[in-house]
């Protein structure tokens, strides 16, 4: 007797240690979820009311003449593409930092719907547990992945083209980073979905991920060396989460810690490529929403990428202290103003909230809170793929 007592006493107190242990991570990051759900409860009950009424737009809602791609096939043109004043009827030009508002986008504009509908009915879901939020996701769901009336080819052939040079190109892959929030909205959703519907879901995100990884669109896109590269990753890691994929989770965890932090980052936590550019201010926001996102996404209990730093001392905490301080006060930004768009930055961007999370850094939420949730610009909108970031607590 005296036995066994002792091993139920050792086991009371494994358990309560064990307990303890897992409690103690989820305090901070619950705390910041509820702050979180409190800024942004209202906003998004009204979306999930907005969506509620919405009937699905996929690619085939509209056809531009110009896609050498079919019916099913996503398209869109390169944003800072030109005609050429010198050759009005030949290519197009580059004119970098300036969007050209003739350019076809709605494929585009039917993605971002779509991610704002799912975004929106997930966040709702999360906060209420009210299934019938799951019920009208499922009928984008199945319109955007299953419908052979309706869905959309896995691949990006035909992103970005550029009007007699190309037609398409791999940095229009870059599109379907709003495909992100709606293959989180699914993970969020997931267990009081149709298995049915979920299983034809995921084969769709799988034949993407299998495309992203293995075309040469795909392949050079991975490649690329600026936040392009940062947003493949991101894609990936999304849809992989989705798909329990493993292998290419781990194998981004390894591409994160020795080529995207290391290669873009500069010795004082900026990112040179994007401060390089005609919008250094936003692309430098985007590449860092983009790397704390997939620090978010990647990681682990055991592998916590939020805390990785290179030999040399780069990490994302580096990055965020450094922008931080322009974000707070952009008058104090040291290099040129963007071409365009720079009133519109910055708005609550998700680096700030995942980041006071991840460091307990209750300034960074504050910043956070006082922004714009729902941007209206589409600029703005087309770079910001978290909108709904409840979801990504999950």
């Amino acid at each position: 007797m005296k036995n066994a007592f002792s091993v139920i006493l050792v086991f009371i107190l494994w358990v309560s240690q064990t307990a303890f242990s897992l409690k103690q991570p989820l305090i901070g990051k619950s705390e910041i979820e509820k702050a979180a759900e409190k800024v942004l409860e209202k906003q998004i009950l009204a979306e999930a009311g907005w969506a509620m009424k919405q009937a699905p737009i996929t690619v085939t809602a509209s056809f531009c003449t110009r896609s050498a791609g079919g019916r099913h096939d996503f398209f869109s043109e390169a944003d800072y593409f030109w005609p050429d004043p010198q050759n009005p009827d030949g290519p197009y030009i580059n004119r970098d930092g300036m969007t050209n508002p003739d350019n076809f986008v709605e494929h585009r504009k039917a993605m971002i719907r779509f991610s704002k509908i799912i975004g929106a009915l997930a966040s709702a879901y999360k906060i209420t547990g009210d299934p019938k939020y799951v019920r009208q996701a499922v009928i984008h769901l199945k319109a955007w992945f299953i419908d052979p009336e309706t869905l959309m080819n896995p691949n990006l052939l035909y992103a970005q083209a550029v009007k007699g040079k190309f037609t398409g190109r791999n940095y229009g892959i870059i599109d379907s980073i709003h495909l992100m929030e709606v293959a989180q909205g699914v993970i969020v959703m997931e267990s009081v979905m149709d298995p049915e519907a979920t299983n034809g879901i995921k084969k769709w995100f799988a034949e993407y991920i299998n495309w992203l990884t293995t075309s040469k669109p795909g392949i050079e896109e991975k490649l690329t060396k600026n936040n392009h590269s940062t947003c493949w990753a991101m894609q990936v890691a999304s849809f992989a989460k989705l798909c329990d994929n493993k292998v290419v989770l781990d194998s981004l965890r390894i591409m994160y810690k020795t080529v995207l932090l290391p290669n873009q980052m500069g010795a004082d936590g900026s990112f040179p490529l994007e401060t390089s550019r005609t919008k250094p201010y936003g692309y430098s926001i985007f590449n860092l929403d983009a790397m704390a996102t997939l620090c978010q996404i990647l990681s682990t209990p055991q592998d916590n990428i939020w805390n990785f730093q290179t030999p040399d001392g780069k990490s994302i905490r580096k990055g965020i202290d450094y922008l931080y301080p322009f974000v707070t006060d952009k008058s104090k930004w040291p290099l040129k103003q963007d071409v365009m768009y720079w009133d519109n930055w910055p708005v609550a961007q998700p680096f700030l909230l995942f980041g006071a999370n991840a460091y307990n850094e209750d300034a960074w939420f504050l910043t956070w809170k006082k922004f714009d949730h729902n941007p209206q610009v589409e600029e703005v909108i087309r770079n910001l793929p978290i909108r709904h970031p409840l979801i990504w607590f999950n």
